[in-house]
C-alpha cells in the first residue's frame, strides 16, 4: 500500500473517530504569512520502513503521538506540582493556580506522609509541611480539596508506598462531594521500584509492595476506570544522575515488572494495561529529549503488543507526564532557570507529552512563591498559545537527525532491558544494585565533565557574577506542626475507640491474607483511621524494607 493510500485510510478511520469526539481548536491553522499549518507533515516519498517505524499519530507504533490530532484538539494538561504547609494553605495555592489557567492538580506531600507517618509521630518532628502538604486523615484531604469539583478536575498525587491509602482518602472525599468513583480522573504515582532505585521513600519490602500495587490495578479497573493506577517514573531516575538511555530503559524495565506482577495476580492484560501511565524528565539537550520521548513511546508499544500480546490499542500506548529537570536548576543567577525550563518544556511538547509541570526559577533556593509559580505556568501557556509548536502533530518527524537519534536511543535502551531480563527482571536487578550502580557511574561522569568544564553550566562554572539574591522567599511556619498535632489529638478523642480497634484488627488479618485491600482502606479512612495507623498496622505484618549498600 502506498503512503498516499495509507494516509487516506488513516483519515477515514483513526482521524475521523478522533474529530467526531474532539474537534480541533481552530477551523484553520495558518502562519502569519497565510501559509497553512499542516495537521500532519509527511515525506514526499516514504520508504518501506515508514509505516513500521513512524506510522501515523494515534496508531501503532505511536512514534508520532498517542492521539491523531494531539494538541490541535486539546493542549496537554498544564499540571503544576504544588503542596506545602497545611491542607488549607495548599488548597489556596491550588485554587490560585486554577484561576491562573492551570488545567489539572498535582499534589506534593511532605516526607512524613510519603513514608506513612502521621504529623504527630516522633519521627515526623521538624518535617511536617516542609517539602509538601501534611495529610494524616480524611479531614486533611477534605480540606485540601475544598471547593475543587472532583468530577471536573483531574488530580495527580505523587505518592508511592502509601498510595492506596491516599487514593482511598481521595475516593472517600469524592463520595462526600457526591462524585461517583467512575467519574474520577487522575493519577497516583504508585511506583515503588524507582523508590528502591533512586529516591528512598519506601516502606515495605518488594513482595507486599507489589501486592498493594496490583490491588490498586484490580480495584480501579473495576471501580475507577478513568484513573491512572500507576505513573512509572523515569523522572527520579534521571534526577539521580542517569543518562537519557538509562531513564528510558530502567523505567520501561520497571513497567515490565509491574505488568508481570499483575498477570501473576490473575489480572487480564487488557483490563489493567490501559490505566498504566509514565512520568519522564525533560533535560537541557533539546534534540536528545525530543528523540527520547518518541523512542520510549515506540518501544513500549512494541513490548505491550509483541511480548505481552495485549489486544487493545489503548494498552499499547505510552501516555506520559513530564516535569522539567529540577537537577538542572541553579541557585546562582536563578533567573537563568526560566530559559532552561522553557527549552525543557518545549522539548516535552514536541516530544508529545500528555501533561506537563514547569519548575519555578527559585526552586534551587526554596519553595516557589506565587509569582515564580505564575511565571512557570505562563511559560507553558506561551508555548501553547504563542509559539505555534502545538499546531502540527509531531513537527520534527522525518528530520534525519531526530529519526536517527530516536532509533539509537531505542536500540540502546533495548540492550539495557535485555541485560536486566537476563538477570531475572527489574526487581532482581535492583536487589543486586545494578541500576543503582549504573546511575551512580553516570552521575559521577557528568559531575566530572562539569568540574573539568567540558560541560558548561551558565553561571556556575562559567559566566559567574557576584550577586545578592533578591527574590521573594516563601517560608513555612513551623507552628503548623503544632496545629496538625492538635487536630490529630481531637480526632482521636472524638472517634469510637472500639470501632478503631476492630478495624485495625480487620486490617491486620487482611494483610496476612490475600484479599484486595482497597475497599478496606476506604472503610478505614471513612471511619477516621489515620494514615500512620493504617501503615503501622501493615508494618507490623510485613516489616520494613532496609536497603543494602552496594
Amino acid at each position: 500500500m502506498s503512503l498516499a493510500e495509507q494516509y487516506k485510510k488513516w483519515q477515514a478511520n483513526t482521524l475521523k473517530k478522533s474529530l467526531d469526539k474532539f474537534k480541533e481548536r481552530k477551523e484553520k491553522f495558518e502562519f502569519t504569512s497565510g501559509i497553512e499549518v499542516p495537521r500532519l507533515a509527511l515525506p514526499l516519498q516514504a520508504d518501506a520502513a515508514y509505516e513500521e517505524r513512524l506510522g501515523f499519530p494515534g496508531e501503532y507504533p505511536f512514534t508520532r503521538g498517542v492521539q491523531p490530532t494531539m494538541y490541535r484538539s486539546r493542549f496537554w494538561t498544564m499540571r503544576q506540582y504544588a503542596g506545602f504547609s497545611t491542607a488549607e494553605e495548599s488548597n489556596k495555592r491550588y485554587r490560585y493556580l486554577l484561576a491562573q489557567g492551570q488545567t489539572g492538580l498535582s499534589v506534593a506531600f511532605d516526607l512524613p506522609t510519603q513514608i506513612g507517618y502521621d504529623a504527630d509521630d516522633p519521627i515526623a518532628a521538624g518535617e511536617v509541611g516542609k517539602v509538601g502538604v501534611s495529610i494524616s486523615s480524611i479531614h486533611d484531604m477534605a480540606q485540601l480539596l475544598e471547593q475543587i469539583p472532583l468530577d471536573k478536575v483531574s488530580t495527580s498525587m505523587t505518592i508511592n508506598a502509601p498510595a492506596g491509602v491516599l487514593l482511598a482518602m481521595y475516593i472517600a472525599v469524592a463520595k462526600k462531594q457526591g462524585v461517583a468513583m467512575n467519574q474520577l480522573r487522575g493519577t497516583i504515582q504508585n511506583d515503588i521500584l524507582k523508590e528502591y532505585v533512586a529516591r528512598g521513600t519506601y516502606i515495605f519490602p518488594p513482595e507486599p509492595s507489589m501486592r498493594l500495587i496490583t490491588d490498586i490495578f484490580q480495584f480501579c479497573a473495576q471501580e475507577v476506570p478513568n484513573w491512572n493506577t500507576i505513573s512509572v517514573s523515569g523522572y527520579h531516575i534521571r534526577e539521580a544522575g542517569s543518562t537519557s538511555v538509562q531513564e528510558v530503559a530502567f523505567t520501561l524495565a520497571n513497567g515490565i515488572a509491574y505488568v508481570e506482577a499483575a498477570l501473576k495476580a490473575g489480572l487480564a492484560i487488557d483490563d489493567f494495561a490501559p490505566q498504566i501511565s509514565f512520568f519522564f524528565n525533560a533535560h537541557n539537550n533539546f534534540l536528545e529529549e525530543v528523540a527520547k520521548f518518541r523512542a520510549a513511546r515506540r518501544l513500549w508499544a512494541k513490548i505491550m503488543r509483541e511480548r505481552f500480546k495485549a489486544q487493545k490499542p489503548s494498552a499499547w500506548q505510552l501516555r506520559f507526564h513530564t516535569q522539567t529537570a529540577g537537577s538542572t536548576l541553579t541557585a546562582q543567577q536563578p533567573e537563568n532557570n526560566v530559559a532552561r525550563v522553557t527549552i525543557q518544556a518545549l522539548a516535552a511538547v514536541l516530544g508529545g507529552t500528555q501533561s506537563l509541570h514547569t519548575n519555578s526559577m527559585d526552586e534551587a533556593l526554596w519553595l516557589p512563591t506565587e509569582k515564580s509559580v505564575r511565571v512557570a505556568l505562563r511559560t507553558q501557556q506561551i508555548i501553547a498559545y504563542e509559539s505555534g509548536a502545538a499546531d502540527s502533530v509531531d513537527p520534527l518527524a522525518g528530520a534525519y537527525f531526530i529519526e536517527q537519534l530516536t532509533d539509537q536511543i531505542e536500540t540502546a535502551a533495548e540492550k539495557y532491558i535485555a541485560q536486566i531480563e537476563e538477570m531475572g527482571g527489574a526487581t532482581i536487578a535492583i536487589e543486586r544494585g545494578f541500576m543503582q550502580n549504573e546511575i551512580q557511574n553516570a552521575a559521577y561522569a557528568a559531575q566530572q565533565a562539569i568540574e573539568r568544564k567540558e560541560q558548561i553550566v551558565v553561571g556556575v562554572n562559567q559566566f559567574q557574577v557576584d550577586e545578592a539574591i533578591t527574590l521573594e522567599r516563601l517560608k513555612v511556619d513551623p507552628a503548623i506542626e503544632i496545629g496538625q498535632k492538635e487536630r490529630l489529638k481531637q480526632l482521636r478523642e472524638k472517634r469510637d475507640p472500639n470501632n478503631t480497634s476492630a478495624l485495625l484488627a480487620k486490617l491486620t488479618a487482611a494483610a496476612k491474607g490475600s484479599q484486595n485491600l482497597m475497599p478496606l482502606f476506604i472503610e478505614c479512612v471513612e471511619n477516621d483511621l489515620t494514615l500512620g495507623e493504617i501503615c503501622n498496622a501493615l508494618r507490623a505484618v510485613w516489616g520494613e524494607y532496609v536497603a543494602e549498600s552496594f
